[in-house]
């Protein structure tokens, strides 16, 4: 349904009484078939609360005028939006405050948690706040370290007051590690409280390995494969890996370059480095097969809240050489189940990823604990991890409002 049929009256299908334990309206500005971080595993763990009993109205952005609801689904309520600049794939939602307030009126869940800080966000924000509904909040993209990319650096300031104050208003935030919790923390933030990312080991499993893909890419049985995945834009570091693999090159001429994803950078770094393989957009069987055929990952962001890529390679048996932070520092143990090196040290990276290359032993033995590693973070104990914080903090706001209502009645 849009926008206006979530403003006017709704039909409610929810889950039987005896089998739904909560109501939880999942507000976000990006969902698949868009191909990212945040879409994908916020659509994974919606499966994944839905499949526990709970009922989950999806409030999501449409795409375009072809984009339907799921006519299986209805509690999937569509938004209008309008194209992000740079990436036109991609659309942010428009303001629309008005409509969430008439339906959560109608609709009324137990609690609101908003994935994305757009104008789509705000508004579903401000309407629960004045609905009195209880509000969680996810901090997924670290949107104020994306603008030295961009050549907006001064920006970065009042984008941090911006999501400050958004996620202050919200009454519990959910960050995917440790380390960012701390690092928000001490920016000021309050409400945190970690719940990571999962990942399907049955999908993204060494077993996905296609000595035919690799045929098609030219490389032999032994020949290296140097795989990075995620959209090819300026925040995600990629000069790295080029100069990564160049060294590497230098030592193993036949090595190759494997590239997986799509973005603006994409034209100039298949001018700058004809000889890689770029390999567009993947998903599903063919991205886990992509991964897997693969030798070697390399993951030089240092805007990441996360990285699913890193999990989804570990699941893959692949060893991986990453900045100490985000999932990497979450994740591996440097020299045990992957590589981690200092924060902004490339050299340390380059070196890194020279040592791994030359010597397959290594590199194979990292990767089978890459995967003994990555088997922990099953989608089933993310959602459960969710599920009880949203309940934690419904039951924290109904006890707020019992104590607020005893004062008014003894004063």
């Amino acid at each position: 349904m849009d926008t206006a049929s979530a403003a006017a009256s709704i039909e409610v299908q929810s889950l039987p009484a005896r089998n739904r334990t909560l109501r939880i309206a999942v507000v976000t500005e990006t969902y698949p078939p868009e191909v990212n971080g945040v879409a994908l595993t916020l659509a994974r763990l919606v499966e994944g609360v839905r499949s526990a009993n709970h009922d989950v109205q999806l409030i999501r952005v449409r795409r375009d005028a072809s984009d339907q609801s799921d006519p299986d689904d209805s509690r999937e309520i569509l938004m209008r939006g309008i194209p992000i600049p740079r990436y036109p794939s991609l659309r942010m939602g428009m303001p629309a405050r008005r409509a969430l307030t008439r339906l959560w009126r109608v609709d009324r869940p137990d609690v609101v948690h908003i994935a994305t800080e757009g104008p789509l966000g705000w508004s579903a924000l401000k309407a629960a706040l004045q609905l009195q509904l209880p509000v969680s909040s996810d901090f997924r993209t670290n949107f104020h370290a994306y603008s030295g990319y961009y050549g907006i650096g001064f920006l970065h300031r009042p984008i941090m007051a911006y999501l400050r104050r958004f996620h202050a208003l919200a009454h519990l935030t959910l960050v995917p590690t440790e380390a960012l919790r701390e690092t928000l923390e001490d920016a000021g933030f309050r409400g945190l409280r970690v719940v990571a990312r999962g990942v399907d080991t049955a999908l993204f499993s060494p077993s996905a390995r296609s000595e035919q893909l690799r045929a098609g890419w030219g490389v032999s049985g032994d020949d290296l494969v140097v795989c990075c995945v995620g959209r090819l834009a300026a925040e995600k570091n990629l000069q790295l890996v080029i100069r990564s693999w160049r060294a590497i090159q230098r030592v193993q001429p036949r090595a190759r370059l494997l590239l997986v994803g799509d973005g603006p950078q994409r034209q100039a770094l298949q001018a700058e480095c004809p000889d890689a393989m770029f390999a567009g957009q993947r998903s599903g069987e063919d991205l886990a097969a992509h991964y897997a055929s693969s030798d070697l990952f390399l993951f030089p962001s240092l805007t990441e809240t996360f990285g699913n890529v890193t999990l989804e390679a570990m699941a893959c048996g692949l060893p991986v050489v990453a900045f100490d932070g985000a999932a990497a520092q979450a994740l591996i143990s440097s020299g045990v189940n992957g590589l981690r090196v200092a924060r902004g040290d490339e050299q340390a990276f380059v070196d890194a990823a020279v040592l791994l290359a030359g010597e397959p032993p290594r590199r194979q033995a990292i990767g089978a604990r890459a995967r003994l590693k990555a088997e922990e973070s099953d989608w089933a104990s993310i959602t459960e991890r969710f599920t009880s914080e949203l309940s934690r903090l419904i039951a924290s706001r109904k006890s707020l409002e019992s104590a607020r209502a005893l004062r008014l009645a003894r004063s």
